[in-house]
C-alpha cells in the first residue's frame, strides 16, 4: 500500500473522529436532535451539490462538447488514456478560458467530462498534452471528486453546528455559557477539518500525477507540461485569473499561486529552454525541498501542493536510470 493511500485513509479516519466526537459532546450537554437537523441539512446541500455541480462548472468555464471529427487528435488521446484506464471514454469539451489548463469533473466515471482551454492546446506539445490528460482521466478513474464532496460535508456540518449555537442557542436555554462553548468548540473543529478536506483535495492531485504515469506517460513529460502551465498562469491578468476562482479547484493547477510557483520552477530548468528533461528531473532526486514559512502557509489553505513539492515527487516516479 502506498504512503499516498495511508495517508488518505488516515485521513478519512480523522475527519469521522472528529464528526463522532461533536455528535458526542452535544449529545452530553444538549440532546443531539438538533445535530441530526443540520446534519440532514447539509447531507441535502451536498446531495444538491453532488447532482447540479457538474453544470456549473460547465457554465462557469463556458464549455462546449465537441465531436470526434472536430479534434481528431484529442479525441484518440483522450480514448487511448480511457482504455488503459479502465472507464468509459468521458464527454470532451473545450472552453474558451484564456487560462491554459484543463479539468476533470462528472459525477461517475459513467459520467465522466475531460475538458481542456483553449490556450493549453497552443501551450503544450502533443505528450505534454497527452500527460495532463493523463492526470486527469486519473481523477476520474480514482472517483476523488465524489471524495473530496463527500469529505467536504463534515466542516459544513460543523459550520452550520457553529453558527446555531454561537447566534441562536444561548437565547432559548439557560446555561448559555455552555452552549456557547459548543459553538465556539464546533467552529474550531470546522476550521481544522476544513483544512484537512483541503489537505485531502492536495493528495488526490499527487494520486492523479502518479495515475498518469501509470498510464504511460513520462514523469519529466508532465514536470515539463505543469512548468509550463504555471508559466502560462503567472502571466495572465488579475480580471483573468478573478474569472475562474470558483473552479480552479479541479485545474491542474493553481492559477492563483503561479507568480510565486515560477520563481522556484525556474532553478529546475538549468538549460532555461522553457522545459524540465529527464536529467534535469533527476537532478532534482537528490535535492532537499525546503519551503520558507510563507509557502508553507499558502500551501495549507490550497487545495493544490507546493508545485516545487510535487515537481520533487514527479522525480520520485522517474526510473533512476535516464535513457
Amino acid at each position: 500500500m502506498s504512503i499516498l493511500r495511508i495517508k488518505m485513509y488516515l485521513l478519512l479516519g480523522v475527519l469521522f473522529a472528529v464528526i463522532y466526537a461533536v455528535i458526542t459532546v452535544i449529545g452530553a450537554y444538549m440532546g443531539i436532535a438538533n445535530f441530526y437537523f443540520y446534519l440532514i441539512l447539509s447531507l441535502g446541500i451536498m446531495f444538491v451539490q453532488y447532482m447540479v455541480g457538474p453544470k456549473i462548472v460547465e457554465w462557469s468555464m463556458k464549455v462546449k462538447y465537441v465531436e470526434k471529427n472536430q479534434y481528431p487528435e484529442l479525441f484518440k488521446m483522450v480514448e487511448d488514456l480511457a482504455r488503459k484506464a479502465g472507464i468509459p471514454t468521458p464527454k470532451i469539451g473545450i472552453s474558451p478560458a484564456a487560462i491554459p489548463n484543463a479539468f476533470a469533473f462528472g459525477k461517475n466515471p459513467a459520467d465522466g467530462r475531460v475538458c481542456v482551454t483553449s490556450a493549453i492546446v497552443s501551450l503544450l506539445n502533443k505528450d505534454e498534452l497527452k500527460a495532463v490528460l493523463g492526470h486527469e482521466i486519473s481523477h476520474i478513474k480514482n472517483r476523488d471528486v465524489l471524495t473530496i464532496t463527500l469529505l467536504s460535508v463534515i466542516p459544513l456540518i460543523l459550520y452550520r453546528v457553529a453558527w446555531h449555537f454561537l447566534w441562536f442557542g444561548g437565547r432559548r436555554r439557560n446555561g448559555g455559557g455552555n452552549v456557547a462553548l459548543i459553538g465556539v468548540a464546533a467552529f474550531l473543529f470546522y476550521f481544522l477539518t476544513n483544512l484537512l478536506v483541503l489537505y485531502g483535495s492536495r493528495i488526490r492531485e499527487y494520486f492523479a500525477d502518479k495515475g498518469s504515469i501509470e498510464l504511460g506517460n513520462k514523469p519529466s513529460t508532465l514536470a515539463s507540461a505543469l512548468y509550463k502551465l504555471v508559466y502560462g498562469s503567472a502571466r495572465m491578468n488579475k480580471q483573468a485569473l478573478k474569472n475562474v476562482e470558483g473552479v480552479k479547484a479541479f485545474f491542474v493547477n493553481d492559477p492563483s499561486q503561479a507568480v510565486n510557483e515560477i520563481r522556484q520552477l525556474k532553478q529546475l530548468d538549468i538549460d532555461q529552454n522553457g522545459t524540465i528533461d529527464p536529467e534535469e528531473l533527476k537532478i532534482l532526486q537528490t535535492r532537499n525541498v525546503k519551503l520558507n514559512f510563507g509557502d508553507k502557509v499558502m500551501e495549507i489553505l490550497s487545495t493544490h501542493p507546493n508545485m516545487l513539492k510535487r515537481i520533487k515527487h514527479l522525480s520520485s516516479l522517474q526510473e533512476t536510470k535516464v535513457s
